[in-house]
């Protein structure tokens, strides 16, 4: 195994590489199978022709700028979730937001609409937050960075 990091090889599995002392598996520079220089976006390594990026190791593939854009002006309607994978919540985020729509729409009155689409913008703003500080992850839970 290869730091991910420095590119030095390393004896047995450690969390914490002896060269560099950071994060043996969280770095995107090195190919951990055999220590060849890759990118972030690398999936699988030019040399060994193993994947780079197992289990969720690695950032994202989606540039943090695209999400980051899309989370400011498309937020409210979940587009930044679908885009980085996450079809689940970004269905829920969409949902939520038709749901405040319609009842603010309809004959149903009182609190009970505006609870709906404050959700949806409390979610919407800690998004952006989250975007913008390199905290949110994709599908794979790779950070968008």
């Amino acid at each position: 195994m290869f730091c991910r990091n420095c590119g030095k090889e390393l004896s047995g599995t450690p969390e914490i590489c002896n060269f560099c002392n950071k994060k043996a598996m969280a770095g995107t520079a090195f190919c951990s199978n055999c220590g060849a220089p890759s990118t972030p976006l690398t999936g699988i390594c030019s040399k060994c022709g193993k994947m780079v990026t197992v289990g969720g190791i690695g950032t994202s593939a989606k540039p943090k700028k695209n999400v980051l854009l899309l989370a400011i002006f498309l937020g409210y309607l979940g587009v930044h979730r679908f885009y980085i994978g996450k079809i689940g919540s970004g269905i829920g985020m969409l949902a939520v937001l038709v749901i405040g729509l319609f009842m603010l729409t309809s004959s149903v009155t009182g609190k009970f609409i505006l609870y709906f689409l404050i959700a949806v913008g409390v979610w919407w703003l800690i998004d952006i937050y989250l975007v913008a500080t390199g905290k949110m992850t994709d599908k794979d839970k790779r950070p968008v960075k």
